[in-house]
């Protein structure tokens, strides 16, 4: 029996504070895309984990953050450019909507201020103030943080999640991203089921198996009008594989990769087909809590050795 899982990095204007040229098409689209799958979702009853960036949470700020060890200038987009732009910097309605929905959303985190976990200049101290925060703010909402989601799926400081007690995160696709991924699979049969792993940290790695916009722009455009939308063809096999094996197929997106009327259909498309596969089979849909939860108690634990802790991993 396999397993459908869906994750979504929910971060709106956090995504891109550290860009010099911001994508405004995507920067504006963040709140839409986030209520389109919300209905989407609720439609369909598929519960999906929700990785939401910390800072959305917050009521206000000084947009400073002197006790937080960010490099300089890390914040300075939210005291200058986006200074006036709250519905970018905030986003308690969206993650309420998440906590009320019905089927039961995993509520998971994506860091405090979405800081890359495998860059040289993410110390450790960095990397635990990031964690630390996201999961201090979510105890004020009354959630626990289990599932962690890496910024730009940047994998690093392992040993930090572990000791803040969570117990998954979203590894990187033992598959080639973008457009190579996505003619690979549709000109092959390889398989686009996952395994979770356990790794020295206790943590379970749950891989990426499809990022669901990893196939845009003109070659997007060609093959709609001649053949089909390629990802919803490529979710659908990845769903059949799960429907018939026993891994896991792993979607995943951002709220603002839905920019357009037709990433909606796309996104409504595969859970349609998720929600049809899953009453004529045995397949199953998770979050990445409920495979962790699952996971842990028929895996055994690796357990790490001094020396793994005393040093971030990759």
């Amino acid at each position: 029996m396999g397993t459908v899982v869906i994750s979504l990095d929910a971060e709106l204007g956090w995504g891109f504070h550290d860009l010099e040229s911001p994508p405004q098409h995507r920067v504006e689209s963040g709140r839409s895309g986030w209520q389109a799958m919300l209905d989407s979702l609720a439609e369909y009853d598929i519960p999906a984990t929700w990785a939401v960036v910390g800072h959305l949470m917050l009521e206000s700020c000084d947009g400073e953050h002197a006790d937080h060890p960010a490099p300089a200038g890390w914040f300075e987009r939210e005291r200058t450019a986006w200074r006036d732009r709250p519905d970018l910097r905030f986003g308690r309605d969206l993650v309420e909507g998440i906590l009320e929905a019905e089927p039961d959303h995993e509520f998971a985190s994506h860091s405090f201020s979405h800081v890359l976990f495998d860059d040289p200049a993410t110390s450790r101290s960095l990397a635990d103030a990031e964690i630390a925060r996201s999961v201090e703010i979510a105890a004020e909402w009354g959630q626990t943080v289990d599932s962690f989601i890496y910024p730009r799926n940047a994998v690093g400081h392992r040993d930090v999640l572990a000791e803040h007690g969570i117990t998954a995160y979203r590894g990187r696709s033992p598959t080639a991203d973008g457009a190579r991924g996505v003619v690979d699979s549709v000109l092959t049969d390889r398989s686009m089921l996952v395994e979770p792993s356990i790794d020295e940290y206790g943590l379970v790695n749950i891989p990426a198996s499809l990022f669901c916009f990893g196939f845009e722009g003109s070659a997007r455009t060609i093959a709609e009008s001649v053949w089909a939308d390629p990802m919803v063809v490529v979710a659908r096999r990845g769903i059949d594989q799960a429907a018939h094996g026993d891994g896991v197929f792993h979607m995943w997106l951002h709220p603002n990769n839905l920019t357009h009327e037709r990433d909606d259909r796309r996104m409504r498309a595969i859970l349609e087909y998720v929600d049809r596969r899953r009453r004529e089979t045995d397949l199953t849909v998770e979050t990445m809590g409920d495979i962790a939860s699952r996971f842990r108690e028929s895996a055994p634990i690796a357990q790490p050795s001094p020396a793994a802790y005393s040093q971030s991993g990759p």
